[in-house]
């Protein structure tokens, strides 16, 4: 459950937050860590491309292995840490080699469990195999789409997918999202749900602490003039005055459909319904 405190301040009446009991270790490997420059949101040309961003707190990268490749013998759960970088949480390795890795915790994943990634007799919480090894029915997460590309879908906190059947040379998994899809035998997925579940209860409660997460504010379209958005304009409280609500640049803002990836409609069985 998230954590709740004692409001002192209006700032804090109905603040909470994550759980951090599991947690174990406060300040990162060092080795596993490199700088990350904020860009508040612009591209290469230095023009804004993703709105709302900008300011907030430093961050180190922790340089999480998405991969986890196949390896001999077994490695050990040292530590699990907070990353600002993401919503889940990370688990440091001890590999056989006496390497250090990070990789995604998972929800169960405990200190001094062992992990193994590659063909077990014994699938364990947290640990990596091929979709053709782990059984029908299997929660599993950090799914890749192409054989050793790594990890791409199922990494948010709490999410889990589902392998419902075998076909062939494919295996349907059904995603947090509704949709089922058709992905390879060969594609590697890490057991169970991803760490933090409780994330999404997390109320954020006054602007400040969003500003500290680097999230700028958002005007809605309503408040501004017609000329800086198609919903401007008007006295008072007024409606958008459209037949579809538009972004600022006049494209479809509800319901509109922005798939464009043609190739790969032929791997999705059912559209997601979320």
């Amino acid at each position: 459950m998230p954590r709740l405190i004692k409001p002192n301040t209006p700032g804090q009446r109905k603040k909470s937050f994550g759980d951090f009991e599991t947690l174990t270790k406060k300040r990162p490997e060092k080795s596993l860590t490199v700088p990350l420059r904020s860009h508040a949101g612009r591209d290469k040309f230095g023009r804004i491309s993703i709105r709302h961003r900008g300011g907030g707190e430093k961050r180190l990268y922790r340089l999480v292995d998405f991969k986890f490749l196949p390896f001999d013998g077994v490695a050990k759960v040292t530590a699990l840490e907070y990353d600002p970088n993401r919503s889940a949480f990370i688990a440091l390795l001890e590999m056989p080699d006496l390497s250090k890795k990070y990789i995604l915790a998972s929800d169960k994943m405990k200190i001094g469990q062992s992990v193994t990634s590659g063909v077990s007799k014994r699938i364990t919480e947290g640990s990596r195999a091929k979709i053709a090894d782990i059984p029908v029915g299997v929660k599993v997460h950090n799914l890749e789409l192409q054989p050793g590309r790594g990890g791409q879908m199922v990494r948010s906190a709490g999410m889990g997918a589902t392998i419902t059947a075998k076909e062939g040379k494919y295996a349907y998994i059904r995603l947090p999202s509704t949709e089922v899809r058709k992905i390879l035998l060969e594609c590697m997925a890490s057991i169970g749900l991803v760490s933090n579940v409780t994330h999404n209860r997390i109320r954020i409660a006054k602007a400040g602490r969003s500003r500290h997460m680097g999230i700028r504010p958002t005007v809605r379209g309503k408040a501004m003039n017609p000329v800086s958005h198609p919903h401007g304009g008007g006295e008072g409280v007024n409606p958008v005055g459209l037949k579809h609500p538009k972004t600022p640049w006049g494209k479809p803002a509800l319901g509109y459909r922005t798939r464009r990836n043609k190739r790969t409609t032929k791997f999705i069985l059912q559209r997601r319904s979320k």
